[in-house]
């Protein structure tokens, strides 16, 4: 059995716009089952969590349901799932939690890949802790858009206390090759902090097999609403200590929720993981079996597309300048154009039905370190994304150039 892309494109009522999106790596659309899904929860019965009543009983199994189904998704314990209202938000938390125990001396390595939100929070923690705290860094490749492992192996030392990057670049594509990045800072003493928002939008995640100690990733880029997720082993969380209310709750992974959850957005967000459970499931048992399954037909699919975008792009000659050149990338491509604007790009594109965006997408650190025209135009795919879809874009970009 392979992906029926026509039963998946019919859950999507933004789909019968006739748009063509390639709008994905910013955020994807929404399959009806995860609406349905938010407004089931909010008419409840609905009441904040506990024991007693049936509208408390909604709100724990919700929350319950939320952590099982992203402990399936990311390959870790349920308790060790804490939701967010963005990545950004989780990072910015767990920079404060992390930089209370750093001093004079220590160091931590970021990459010049990632987007602002795995990069300008631990800068800032660092400034809080004092001026001896370091920043080092990773850089790019020019030539491959790859991390260059060589200043990865300077920068990293026994006074490391954290290395800080992507599992894939938000404008690139780039997956760089973090579990053997994780083994070299594990060996120094290192916690490793993983962005997979991009990532975990065209992969099955495993945070063990990565080697991340935490890993953040955010339900809206693959079919949910807009939050975040962290997860993170449950001994490591124990040892965490967050500002928190005297009332509220102490125990892992409570602690880094601070106020009362949405529970309709965390409902969503199961949702969602259930929606791509079933795309592809097989006849496998449990979820996570379901999930590999599925996430392989689609995984599938958008290469497919990949080398028919590509292909097509490379066709349209030296007007078309595309920036993701990574051997091992996801289906994102960057491109910009000789002597034109990519918002003229982006505006030609929109007035034939195709959406793609034009900007630098929070990616400040690889604009600078590639030199690269701002704004870009970013094409990504996502399930939803067909054949002529893709063509629809290369006829677009075709007329424009």
């Amino acid at each position: 059995m392979a992906l029926d892309l026509n039963t998946l494109r019919a859950h999507f009522p933004s789909l019968d716009t006739g748009l063509a999106f390639f709008d994905g790596p910013g955020g994807t659309q929404t399959p009806r089952p995860v609406a349905d899904a938010i407004t089931a929860t909010m008419t409840g019965p609905l009441s904040n969590r506990g024991v007693t009543s049936p509208s408390e009983l909604n709100a724990e199994h919700t929350v319950m349901a939320f952590r099982a189904a992203y402990a399936d998704l990311l390959n870790m314990p349920a308790d060790g799932i804490v939701h967010g209202r963005s990545a950004t938000q989780l990072t910015y938390d767990f920079s404060r939690h992390l930089a209370k125990d750093w001093k004079s001396g220590d160091e931590i390595v970021l990459s010049r890949l990632d987007h602002d939100c795995n990069v300008r929070p631990w800068i800032q923690a660092a400034e809080r802790a004092g001026a001896g705290v370091k920043v080092r860094w990773i850089e790019i490749d020019p030539d491959t858009t790859d991390l260059d492992l060589c200043s990865f192996q300077r920068a990293l030392s026994t006074r490391t206390r954290l290395v800080a990057l992507t599992a894939a670049s938000n404008v690139l594509g780039t997956k760089p090759p973090v579990r053997q990045i994780a083994d070299l800072a594990h060996e120094a003493g290192a916690l490793v902090y993983v962005d997979g928002v991009h990532y975990a939008a065209h992969h099955l995640v495993d945070v063990p097999a990565l080697g991340a100690d935490l890993f953040v990733c955010s339900p809206y880029k693959f079919l949910g609403p807009h939050c975040g997720v962290l997860a993170g082993s449950p001994e490591l969380l124990e040892t965490i200590r967050p500002d928190k209310l005297l009332p509220a709750s102490d125990a892992v992974p409570e602690r880094f929720e601070f106020g009362t959850l949405p529970y309709e957005i965390l409902a969503g967000a199961t949702a969602a993981v259930d929606f791509l459970t079933a795309l592809d499931p097989g006849t496998r048992t449990t979820r996570r079996e379901r999930l590999t399954h599925s996430l392989g037909s689609l995984h599938e699919h958008e290469q497919a597309l990949s080398t028919r975008l590509g292909e097509g792009l490379r066709a349209l000659g030296a007007a078309v300048t595309v920036h993701s050149r990574a051997a091992d990338r996801t289906p994102t491509l960057l491109m910009s154009f000789d002597g034109r604007d990519a918002r003229e790009a982006q505006t030609h594109l929109a007035a034939r039905g195709v959406v793609a965006p034009a900007g630098s997408f929070y990616a400040y650190e690889p604009f600078n370190a590639l030199k690269l025209e701002d704004p870009a135009l970013r094409a990504g795919l996502a399930p939803y994304s067909t054949t002529n879809d893709v063509d629809r874009l290369l006829e677009g970009l075709s007329t424009f150039i």
